[in-house]
Formats: structure tokens, sequence, C-alpha cells
């Protein structure tokens, strides 16, 4: 059949005529302009692909985002050419700090970010958030918290944990996930053992690997991603869970249909509160300050509480926080040296001199 208006010369030669047209039509219309780009690290559920495309429109940008799985997957992204690869990125506050240090990240401009007058009072008083301000300089602006408690299997666990200590309890050998990180792991078992959870002493480290080496063996697994998480703990009937991403992964579980219930240990829970700031690198820090500006709209931190079951900044919510004991992270004593341990922990390494230099 030959369409109305078109003349037969044979396949070949129509699709030769159509692809001279497109040139002829591209080279009249003169060169295309690049469209520009910003370059985002986030954690999931930080930057949903809806939520992408509003501002995409609304800037006549594109927007790249990438999605991180651990404070090191983060460290060595932002690092790994002095913060050339990324424009803005999501970090806890105890994170933030050796960011600061390093000059990967700079301070922002306020007069590019109005929507930061219409945070909570708690997130405006800066200069009480540690790690936010550096010689009277504003690094980073709070997004959104959780603490990491414990999710349980109501059907495998009738009474709610109440230590975390339960990790290791021999009931549940093979039935418990934890998260795959060097740090917040150091700092759990540093917990059970009575230590300070961010300064373990030179004294204190093997005692605290023969732990991280005990978590090891009763662990079914360790997860990195929340979604990996809730197939994790349904799959394999998991019994107790350490939520590294918190209320996130207690609502992706219920939507899941998971009968789970939510512990914040006697010890406390470790609670971290994600911030957004400007890499050194970033090509156009206006425009990344306009993401951050963007992302502290209400309707936009909204969707990240109603979607993600995370708490915002610029929203009062029903969570009770002072009846909780959290304990908000802080720079820990060695990074470098938790990360090493951590590596050697997982790969079976023999308690031997773990702990040691």
């Amino acid at each position: 059949m030959q369409l109305p208006g078109l003349r037969s010369f044979g396949q070949a030669g129509v699709w030769q005529r159509l692809a001279a047209l497109a040139l002829a039509l591209t080279a009249a219309a003169g060169p295309v302009q690049a469209v520009e780009t910003l370059r985002v690290l986030a954690w999931p559920g930080y930057a949903d692909a809806d939520i992408v495309k509003a501002f995409e429109k609304r800037m006549h940008v594109a927007v790249q985002v990438t999605v991180v799985s651990s404070d090191e997957n983060l460290w060595d992204r932002v690092s790994a050419r002095n913060g050339a690869d990324f424009d803005v990125f999501a970090v806890n506050t105890a994170e933030l700090k050796r960011y600061v240090d390093q000059g990967l990240s700079v301070p922002l401009d306020l007069a590019n970010i109005p929507n930061a007058a219409a945070q909570l009072p708690r997130f405006r008083d800066r200069n009480a958030i540690p790690n936010l301000v550096r010689d009277s300089k504003l690094y980073a602006l709070p997004y959104t918290y959780s603490e990491m408690g414990i999710i349980y299997d109501r059907r495998q666990v009738k009474e709610a944990p109440t230590s975390i200590r339960s990790l290791w309890d021999p009931r549940y050998k093979g039935r418990v996930l934890a998260f795959d990180t060097s740090g917040h792991n150091f700092s759990i078992a540093a917990l059970a053992l009575g230590k300070n959870p961010f300064r373990i002493d030179d004294a204190s480290y093997p005692a605290v690997v023969e732990q991280l080496i005990a978590l090891r063996r009763n662990v079914l697994t360790f997860y990195s991603l929340p979604e990996e998480a809730v197939e994790l703990f349904r799959d394999n009937k998991a019994a107790l869970l350490f939520a590294n991403y918190g209320t996130q992964q207690v609502q992706q579980l219920k939507n899941a249909g998971a009968d789970i219930g939510y512990a914040i240990p006697r010890e406390g829970a470790l609670a971290w509160l994600d911030c957004w700031t400007v890499t050194r690198g970033a090509k156009n820090k206006a425009l990344a300050e306009a993401w951050i500006n963007y992302m502290l709209e209400k309707p936009v931190s909204h969707a990240l509480t109603e979607r993600q079951g995370l708490a915002n900044t610029v929203e009062s919510s029903d969570r009770d926080d002072q009846a909780m004991k959290i304990i908000w992270l802080e720079p820990v004593e060695d990074v470098n040296r938790r990360a090493a341990l951590w590596g050697r922990i997982v790969s079976g390494d023999q308690p031997v001199a773990l702990g040691r230099h």
C-alpha cells in the first residue's frame, strides 16, 4: 500500500529522503542549545521522578539523580574528584563535618533559598544544630530526619524488643537483617557494650570488633537499600531488622503487607538529620540552591512524608520525639579505621588483631 502523496522509489529511497529532510530542517532551525543539567546525589525516596520533572519544567533544565546506599558510598562519590561530579547532595549532620573540613561543601546563599524562612523553629535555630554553621557561614539546610529503631515481625516476636542487644539474640539467629555500613554498626555495637557510640577508644576496639563478628554470625545478611530490605524481610521471614532508614522502612514494609512493630531500644536509637548542601564543584551554584529551595516547598516536603513516612522540616508532626531516647549522630573517632575493619569483618577475617592498628 502506498501512502497518498508519496512517490514510489523503494524503501531505501524513502528513508534516505526522510533523513535528508530531517537534516535540512535541523540546519534551518540553527544550532541546538544544550540544556543545563543539575547533578543531584540523594538517598532513596528523596527525588521521585514526578518531583524531579516538575523542577525541570519550572527551571527549564535537566536533572540527573544518583542514589546512594551508605555514608561510605556518599563519601566515595563526592570526594572522588573533589566534588566535581555533583552539584548538590543530601548528607546527615554528623557526616557533613568532614565535607566542610575538606572543602567539598561550600557556604549557602540564603537569598537564593527563601523557603528556609518557613522551616519549623527548631530547624531555623541553625547555630544549635551541630556542623551546619562554621565561621558564621551556613553550609547546609535540614531536610528530613528519623531515628534508627528495630523493626520486628509480630508473628515471630511476641513482645517488642527492649534492647539493641536483641540483634544478637541467638533465638533469632539467621533471621536478623542488619545494614551494611561501618559507621553505624560500630556505634550500635558500642551501645550494646555500654560504651560511647561515637568515641571508641583504643582499649575498647577489640571488644567492639568481637561484638560485630558475633553480629555477622547472627544475621541472615546485610542490606543496603530500603527496598532491598523489604524483599529480604518478606522472602526470608526475618524476625528483626535494624532500620537504618527508620520510619521510611516502617512505611514500606506496612505497604508491602507485613505485620510489623517498631521499637526504640532502652539504650537509645541513633538518629540522623539529613541536610542539603552544595559541592565545591557545582557548575551553577544558584541552580543548586534553587533545588534546595524547591525541596523545602511545603508540597514537596509533604510528599516526602506522605510517600516515605519520614518527618520533614516545614510541617509539624504528631511524632513525640521527646518521649523517645534519641541519640543524634555525631562525628566518630576514626572513620577510616571503622571502614577498614568493617570490610575485614564482613569478609570473614578472624578476630585476631582486628581491633588493633
